[in-house]
């Protein structure tokens, strides 16, 4: 018989009882699948025994969250978070823990003196493409269809070209968190015209920068048609557009319609411009809350035309800002026609407007409430008609989120709802519950608790995760650490979470660690009706505590925690109306103290009424969750 020398002996009993750790309550063993117990999985199921005293099944779906990074990977990447040296591997530490990053696009500086149809195509740099062409066109159909994260660049793209005309046809449709740059597209050239048709229709988080776009062209016409029409919380910047162009013609046509929160930037847009004409027809038409933001608009430009048709007519609120717009212009007219009929009051700010032009003819004909006219609204050669203020606003104009004409115009069906509709055989729209987020994993606690997340930290958040100035990565960062910033609401326990163990240390410093956590089974019933079968109130149907977190976009899976006052919890059986045969299994929550809430809430838009009036529900969606203390067995 081979002897061992004790202390061998000691580590080796303990090297193997890390692989039989018994967890009898889902039977989610380190090893059960032959899984090594130092990976991120096998440490988070132990932590969850340490800390949650309840003995319920573990959520497989959290589990899943778990980061994919092996042991080595984990210890190296560690190393590295701790020497602030992750950005050196990058790619390679975004591609192990299964992070969301745009790729670093390398330079094409390939020229083409032929025509181009480019059709099921993504993520490419066209750098230098196009330039100098003389007369023929290039073709972008159906490019970075239903692609999750396209990233695309144009830079120099038709430069001094003549007489080269783009067509983009149905470009990124249907696409989630797509990233398009166009930088010194068709600066100085010659006839031809660039068309967008299609363009971001029906996306999640559009961000698209045009940037020195048309810059010094001469006649060249671009024409945007049903662009961003129905898309969700995006934002289009136009920098220096039409800069210094001579009979430049741009025609908006049904731009960023029916969307949700769409902002637009148009900063220096046909400065300096000769005769150049410009259509806005039926932009944010029927919008949530568009913003746009003119500045610099046509300033000292020279005989040109700007025609606002049907701008942002039945939007719901919306505010536009045009700063020193048309100032300095020679014989400038601009023409707004049924400008800001919303039927929620939006904010208009004309700021120094005009101001030094020569010539300048302004009409206003069936304008909006609730606008400022700063130096501006005596000037001469300015007609108001039909010009509503908030003071004189008729009942056709002016309508409340209380009138029936209005409820779910914005608003998704089903997703939010009263609780007297959660009752058996009730039937109802079922919203898309479907996670529309990229895929993403927690890192581990070894390597986040290394990464800043603070606004005082943005440098080096940016250079960790490859965000260039003013890109689209830049802002979803920016705008998920503010929203984690931000002081809670009254009454509001909050906390955003990169890593597994900080949500469930979030969660017991709540609600103890007598807790169960529950979710929505799957994505049945998504955009259909449902009927209610057996349904159930979690403790009882008492007002209770609970912790609820839904995602946020970041290149981690990040989740933003909160515990808010005066809710009850429900969970459900959900029925295929016509079989009545259960398809789900469905997590409600309803809010019972509405009134921190805005009144612009969706909430209200769909059901009417305001703050502190109703309660509100609504469904936990796929990868959200919710937490309550667990029930006595």
């Amino acid at each position: 018989m081979q002897n061992f020398h004790p202390v061998t002996l000691l580590l080796s009993l303990c090297f193997l009882s890390l692989f039989n750790v018994n967890h009898a309550a889902d039977g989610s063993s380190d090893s059960a699948n032959g899984e090594s117990p130092f990976t991120a999985k096998a440490s988070l199921i132990r932590y969850w025994n340490k800390e949650i005293h309840t003995g319920l099944p573990k959520a497989a779906f959290l589990l899943s969250k778990a980061s994919p990074l092996s042991p080595v990977d984990l210890a190296t990447f560690s190393k590295l978070a701790s020497q602030n040296a992750l950005s050196t591997q990058f790619p390679a530490f975004c591609s192990s823990a299964k992070l969301f990053c745009f790729p670093d696009l390398s330079p094409s500086l390939e020229k083409h003196d032929q025509d181009s149809h480019f059709a099921f195509y993504l993520n490419k740099n066209f750098t230098n493409y196009g330039t100098g062409r003389a007369g023929g066109a290039d073709s972008f159909k159906n490019y970075s269809d239903g692609i999750n994260l396209p990233v695309d660049s144009f830079r120099r793209y038709g430069r001094d070209a003549a007489g080269h005309d783009e067509t983009f046809s149905n470009y990124a449709p249907e696409t989630n968190v797509a990233d398009q740059s166009f930088n010194t597209y068709g600066a100085g050239a010659t006839g031809g015209t660039g068309e967008f048709k299609g363009y971001n229709v029906r996306i999640n988080k559009p961000d698209l920068r045009f940037v020195s776009y048309s810059d010094g062209a001469n006649g060249k016409g671009q024409k945007f048609s049903t662009y961003t029409e129905d898309a969700n919380a995006g934002d289009e910047a136009f920098t220096s557009y039409g800069k210094n162009g001579n009979g430049v013609p741009n025609e908006f046509s049904g731009y960023g319609k029916s969307s949700n929160v769409i902002g637009s930037d148009f900063s220096n847009y046909g400065e300096a411009g000769n005769g150049a004409s410009d259509t806005f027809k039926t932009y944010g038409v029927d919008g949530n809350v568009p913003e746009n933001n003119y500045k610099n608009y046509g300033d000292g430009g020279n005989g040109g035309v700007d025609s606002f048709a049907n701008y942002r007519e039945k939007s719901n609120v919306g505010d536009d800002s045009f700063q020193s717009y048309a100032k300095n212009s020679n014989a400038q007219k601009a023409d707004f026609v049924n400008y800001g009929k919303s039927f929620n009051e939006g904010t208009d700010k004309f700021t120094g407007y005009g101001k030094g032009a020569v010539g300048q003819q302004i009409g206003f004909k069936i304008y909006g409430v609730n606008t400022t006219f700063k130096e501006y609204a005596r000037k001469k050669d300015v007609t108001f008609s039909k010009y509503t203020n908030a003071g004189t606003a008729d009942a056709s104009m002016k309508v409340t989120s209380d009138s029936s004409a209005n409820k779910n115009k914005w608003v998704e069906p089903g997703k939010f709802f009263r609780e007297s509709m959660l009752k058996e055989g009730s039937e109802m729209p079922m919203p898309d519950i479907r996670d529309k987020m990229p895929k993403r994993s927690f890192l581990p606690r070894s390597i986040i608790s290394k990464i800043p997340f603070s606004t005082s930290k943005m440098g080096l958040i940016k250079e960790i995760f490859h965000a260039s100035d003013n890109s689209s990565m830049e802002r979803i960062i920016l705008d998920a650490v503010e929203e984690c910033e931000r002081a809670p609401s009254p009454g509001e326990t909050k906390r955003c979470v990169g890593s597994a163990e900080d949500l469930i240390d979030f969660v017991i410093s709540v609600l103890g660690r007598n807790v169960a956590v529950r979710t929505t089974d799957n994505v049945e019933g998504s955009k259909k009706n449902v009927t209610i079968g057996s349904i159930k109130g979690i403790n009882g149907g008492r007002v209770t505590k609970s912790v609820s977190c839904h995602q946020s976009l970041y290149p981690y899976l990040l989740y933003y925690c909160h515990s808010v006052p005066k809710v009850r919890v429900y969970e459900a059986d959900l029925l295929d109306p016509n079989s009545k045969t259960k398809i789900n299994h469905g997590v409600a929550i309803c809010h019972l103290d509405t009134s921190s809430w805005s009144p612009t809430h969706g909430a209200f838009l769909a059901l009417g009424s305001g703050p502190g009036r109703i309660e509100v529900c609504h469904w936990i969606f796929e990868n959200d969750m919710t937490w309550t203390i667990a029930e006595a067995s």
